[in-house]
């Protein structure tokens, strides 16, 4: 697994820079928790093609089991990408959702995900 780190001078961010990395199980969520507590940031970024399409189908239950388990370690976390291909409402709700909040954030781009994350 692959970390890129960015210090944007209040915190560090790890990004999942692998794109061979699939998060598919609550055990990857927690390896990658793991790596990015121990590299010393306390968020992380990845990208959407990172996470398996389950985690994208709500009734699997994976997006809830991985979020609460980035909650528990007070880990932020940004994901990348497009979104606006889910055609589920329940899906497309709690992307609002997250994104009102201040822990999970579904963001466009790269830039998006750093400004997301410092909390501004």
């Amino acid at each position: 697994m692959m970390l890129k780190l960015h210090n944007t001078g209040k915190i560090s961010i790890a990004e999942l820079a692998d794109p061979e990395t699939i998060i598919s199980s609550l055990q990857d969520a927690v390896d990658l928790l793991g790596e990015t507590y121990f590299s010393g940031c306390s968020s992380i970024i990845m990208k959407e093609e990172n996470l398996h399409p389950d985690f994208f189908r709500l009734h699997t239950k994976l997006a809830g089991d991985i979020l609460q388990k980035f909650s528990n370690y007070q880990m932020k976390l940004a994901i990348v990408g497009d979104f606006s291909k889910y055609q589920s409402k329940s899906l497309q709700e709690f992307i609002g959702e997250s994104n009102r909040g201040n822990r999970v954030f579904f963001v466009s781009n790269i830039e998006e995900a750093i400004l997301k994350l410092r909390g501004t």
